[in-house]
């Protein structure tokens, strides 16, 4: 799920790190929520659609178990720096090289079905990735090999201490007697046996339920039970909150500063992390098709958008200012290159430096004054996801917007396993979506995700997370020397930054729209223990799943 805006934060306004998000997602129009105050942590995640059944962590259809059931070795905690917290791994430390990284199993896991947990799981695990591109998302490269039940050791050719955080805390671990077996690509995973605190206890299309593991490595945890609820959308998620039938969702509700107030027994908190954009499939090379394959295009639609109005209309003026170089603003302003001429994106529309860029590029206006171009005119859609009434919103503001610099938007609304789809395959001309940080506070994570040629794919096929389809030789470069470097080497990584930001500005594969507020609502009269300024120990968002697993081990009912 896209991530939801809300009230300005008490704490720094834009932290380091953000969610690699690992989605549980999907929901149901028309489910009924059930009370908040029996014996499940009641959780939403703002979704439309019902829930079909798939909890294979590596399906781009999952809709669960990512931290809860599947464990990583570590827990990153991208909410803000610090030591990655053990999980199935107690130890870690790399070569002075950065080709041999050495790990330490915590020993007398069980996986859920008895069996015992041993590095052999972990070696399976790593191998399958490395044999399957499509859901290697990591892009382990390497080999790791057992020296016993609980030491093993990952060998690269090139130094790969960026990779750390990734293979440690975004890998989860399958068990090989069972997985053997399976296609991890394409099979669906009904009956999930994992490491984790909790097991799936019941499914049903408008709801899925776990409960907690007796036998749980780390002790079983105060909440017994996490239902995940389908409703129709975030107005849905509002009017359960009004109702007091659901306990955590992580998206906006109207009023959302006054919270407390409005609803005595919730309360809000926001953090801003994710970057919002009009994604493109922007590659003609790759079978993209439509005027946005244009970079002109791409970057009239960034000079169109007049985004403080925007933030008052679509956002509730809680989004934050956006560089074009991807970087997160102030904390990542570091890493900017002298390079970029326009550190933000402009806040208010200018619709003459778009004409500019158009007519330059040979569109001319028509007479309805939209812009036309070889008989094509210049019309484009935007996919979004039924029930995201914010991003809904910002369409239609955008849409105005962009008339009025000769540009016709228009959006296409579909479930969250269609919109995913059309993102996967090439299928879409725009796509309204939010760009994640990665484990570490670092831009490297989130140029090597969304920009990397290797996670793309022609259209038709199935891409990562570049479904913008980007292509360009000195970004893959510039990435693939960035892996090789030691995160504190800033003076050697920033002629890296400064190429790769010098192309994706210029090409501009990802619109930028601003960085949205992500904001929880959850339910501090029944239950205890949620992140706070004082204890930010996780990413408080309930679709960052080993986030949300995290915080679900922390929280204790009152009384």
């Amino acid at each position: 799920m896209s991530p939801k805006n809300g009230p300005r934060p008490r704490a720094a306004a834009a932290l380091a790190g953000a969610a690699a998000l690992g989605l549980a997602l999907s929901a149901c129009s028309g489910g009924s929520a059930d009370s908040s105050s029996g014996d499940a942590l009641v959780v939403y995640t703002g979704q439309a659609g019902d829930y079909q059944i798939n909890f294979n962590p590596f399906s781009p259809t999952k809709i669960g178990a990512l931290g809860t059931i599947y464990e990583t070795l570590f827990f990153y905690n991208k909410a803000e720096v610090s030591e990655p917290a053990p999980l199935l791994a107690t130890e870690q430390a790399w070569n002075e090289d950065g080709t041999v990284l050495s790990v330490v199993l915590r020993d007398g896991v069980e996986w859920s079905d008895g069996e015992a947990f041993t590095a052999d799981d972990v070696v399976f695990t790593f191998d399958m990735l490395k044999g399957q591109p499509a859901i290697n998302a990591s892009g382990f490269d390497g080999t790791v090999e057992a020296q016993d039940d609980t030491h093993l050791t990952f060998t690269f050719e090139e130094p790969t201490f960026v990779k750390g955080p990734d293979l440690m805390g975004n890998t989860p671990i399958v068990p090989e007697h069972l997985w053997k077996d399976v296609n991890p690509v394409e099979d669906v995973m009904e009956e999930p046996v994992g490491t984790g605190a909790y097991l799936l206890k019941e499914f049903k299309p408008q709801a899925y339920t776990l409960e907690s593991n007796p036998e749980y490595w780390g002790g079983e945890p105060e909440i017994k039970e996490v239902r995940y609820l389908s409703l129709s959308g975030n107005q849905a998620g509002a009017d359960a909150i009004a109702a007091g039938t659901i306990d955590w969702q992580t998206g906006p509700i109207p009023d959302i500063q006054n919270t407390n107030r409005n609803f005595p027994n919730y309360d809000a908190y926001t953090q801003w992390q994710n970057q919002m954009v009009l994604a493109t499939c922007s590659s003609a090379e790759l079978g993209c098709e439509g005027p946005q394959t244009d970079p002109a295009v791409r970057h009239a639609l960034y000079y169109a958008i007049d985004r403080e109005q925007l933030n008052s209309l679509a956002f509730m003026d809680t989004a934050n200012d956006m560089s074009p170089a991807f970087t997160l603003t102030p904390s990542q302003d570091q890493y900017v290159s002298a390079a970029v001429e326009e550190p933000i994106a402009p806040t208010t529309a200018q619709p003459d430096t778009a004409a500019d860029l158009l007519e330059a590029a040979g569109w001319a206006k028509g007479d309805d004054g939209i812009y036309a171009k070889d008989g094509e005119k210049l019309t484009l859609t935007v996919e979004v996801v039924t029930g995201w009434t914010d991003y809904i919103t910002a369409i239609d503001t955008m849409a105005s917007q962009a008339k009025a610099a000769g540009i016709e938007l228009t959006a296409a609304q579909s479930s969250w396993n269609e919109w995913t789809e059309k993102k996967g395959s090439g299928n879409f001309q725009l796509a309204i979506d939010s760009l994640w940080q990665g484990p570490a506070p670092d831009p490297y994570y989130l140029y090597n995700y969304f920009y990397d040629s290797s996670s793309g794919a022609e259209v038709g096929g199935s891409a990562g997370n570049n479904y913008a389809r980007y292509e360009n030789p000195a970004v893959d470069e510039a990435v693939a020397a960035l892996a090789t470097m030691p995160l504190d080497d800033a003076a050697g990584r920033q002629s890296h930054f400064d190429a790769i930001q010098t192309e994706i500005v210029e090409d501009m594969p990802y619109v930028p729209i601003m960085t949205g507020g992500t904001t929880s609502i959850w339910n501090t009269a029944e239950y205890t223990g949620w992140p706070s300024d004082e204890d930010l120990y996780a990413f408080p968002a309930i679709w960052s799943a080993y986030d949300a697993a995290e915080i679900f081990k922390r929280l204790e009912p009152k009384g």
